[in-house]
């Protein structure tokens, strides 16, 4: 596994989805399935294409920061802050694992929303 390939196939393959072409992301950056644990997306490469489509529709104006990168092995976690209209915030952690031919085949993550006080001085990145 090449891991800084892996790190930087993993951002290109999110951010592409995310900015409203899932269908880009799947072509270059996924293999023959795609498996997903998120409960609020469809399993499966359909389901993925249908959710960011959609997101783009509803949200055109979200934005995405990648905050960390980490890789080991076949996996690659995304650190990100995401700003969504309305100044909601999220953090996210997801994590993406890659096939022996170095592509995507599998997601979870975790999304926080980021409150408006905090019981200490700590960002959340």
């Amino acid at each position: 596994m090449d891991l800084e390939t892996n790190k930087k196939n993993a951002i290109a393959f999110y951010r592409t989805a995310y900015n409203g072409n899932p269908k880009k992301a799947i072509e270059k950056y996924v293999g023959k399935e795609y498996i997903q644990h998120n409960p609020a997306v469809a399993d499966g490469l359909k389901g993925f294409v249908d959710y960011f489509e959609r997101m783009q529709e509803e949200y055109p104006e979200k934005s995405i920061e990648f905050v960390r990168c980490i890789a080991e092995g076949d996996l690659v976690a995304l650190h990100t802050h995401q700003i969504w209209p309305g100044n909601d915030q999220y953090v996210t952690m997801d994590f993406f694992r890659f096939d022996e031919d170095g592509k995507i085949c599998e997601h979870w993550d975790a999304i926080q929303q980021i409150p408006k006080e905090s019981a200490n001085p700590n960002t959340m990145y």
